[in-house]
């Protein structure tokens, strides 16, 4: 997966387990091509945590001025509402790259 990022030059956060277009994952260590990763994602008020084989790569705060300000930089600057903390859709993407997902889970930690 590192060989195709690299060869289409996407930027550090377009990469796996990033906040897309705003905060770049760090010391991601993703397995092979044709092994599976584990992936997670956790959301608890304002904080964000997006993990990848156990290890912790992005950690954010929807209201902090670092957050606000990579959002200013980002694509998504023209939607307001994006930050803001919400219900919605996931959206699971894959480049046009053949991509396999399995045992996806969503819950809610709220109860």
């Amino acid at each position: 997966i590192r060989d195709v990022e690299r060869s289409r030059g996407l930027g550090d956060v377009y990469k796996r387990q990033s906040l897309y277009d705003l905060v770049p994952a760090e010391n991601a260590k993703p397995n092979p091509a044709g092994e599976y990763n584990s992936a997670r994602i956790v959301f608890n008020g304002n904080h964000g945590e997006h993990w990848l084989n156990g290890i912790k790569v992005v950690e954010y705060e929807l209201d902090s001025p670092v957050f606000d300000s990579l959002f200013q930089k980002s694509k998504f600057r023209s939607l307001p509402w994006f930050p803001e903390k919400r219900y919605g859709h996931i959206v699971l993407q894959d480049h046009g790259d053949e991509v396999w997902f399995r045992n996806i889970k969503i819950r809610n930690l709220d109860h």
